[in-house]
């Protein structure tokens, strides 16, 4: 089974709802592993749209904030409330990787296994490799895949699923920058349709790019959330300033 997607045995018996899942409420989130604490009492609260570009310096827990949020993980303390929903609501959403695993099929069969995993009508995977720009590798190899083909093929996957929210963890890092642009422009075409994005970055230029709002991670909180056009010219934390300044936060 791929990194790109999580599907969770036991998820197939919970019911369906049409309920939303957002907005999200997050309180007291804290991840401790033996005495050292990464997520520190984070509070975070995020809308039904848009995109989210969670930035902040190595450690400050923007990895383990996706995997809590998505829920392979669990928090030692602190609650998490997707909309109100109770029980496991990860088949909703997806979650793609910065280094994604493929399996060891053909690029077709990746989108096949997922489509068929979640009950839906493997005649999409068509379109899902024409929207990712695949189409001519369908019969290759997916480990023959370059770096930028990879992870389109991830973004693939994780679509198929039609999630309400797609988490990603820089997706784009070690990438050309051509194959960084596209992964952006599918990003944004998921985000125009309706998709919640949740995005992991280090690229400055790509969060001004594409976030409607940032939030600042530092030391395992959230030092600051603000709407993109605000925090980008004047970041109201000192460890914001840092950061964007190119200065070393410890």
């Amino acid at each position: 089974m791929s990194d790109a997607v999580s599907l969770p045995r036991s998820a197939a018996a919970l019911p369906e709802t049409d309920a939303p899942l957002l907005p999200l409420r997050v309180r007291g989130l804290t991840l401790g592993f033996g005495d050292e604490t990464v997520i520190d009492g984070l509070d975070l609260d995020l809308g039904p749209s848009g995109c989210t570009m969670v930035m902040g310096p190595n450690g400050s827990g923007k990895s383990l904030l996706l995997k809590l949020l998505h829920g392979l993980i669990r928090p030692s303390g602190g609650h998490i409330d997707w909309g109100g929903q109770a029980g496991d609501v990860t088949r909703r959403q997806a979650l793609v990787f910065q280094a994604p695993v493929l399996l060891r099929r053909s690029v077709a069969a990746n989108l096949d296994f997922v489509l068929r995993a979640r009950g839906k009508d493997r005649r999409r995977r068509v379109d899902l490799l024409e929207h990712v720009g695949l189409s001519h590798k369908a019969a290759q190899p997916a480990r023959l895949l370059s770096g930028g083909e990879a992870q389109r093929l991830a973004l693939a996957r994780a679509l198929a699923t039609d999630p309400e929210v797609l988490f990603l963890d820089e997706p784009t890092a070690s990438l050309d920058p051509a194959s960084v642009l596209a992964i952006e422009h599918i990003v944004s075409e998921a985000r125009a349709r309706g998709v919640r994005i949740v995005f992991v970055t280090h690229d400055v230029g790509q969060a001004r790019r594409m976030a409607d709002d940032v939030v600042f991670l530092h030391r395992g909180r959230v030092a600051e959330h603000a709407p993109a056009g605000d925090f980008f010219p004047v970041p109201q934390c000192q460890a914001a300033r840092d950061y964007l300044d190119g200065r070393i936060v410890v």
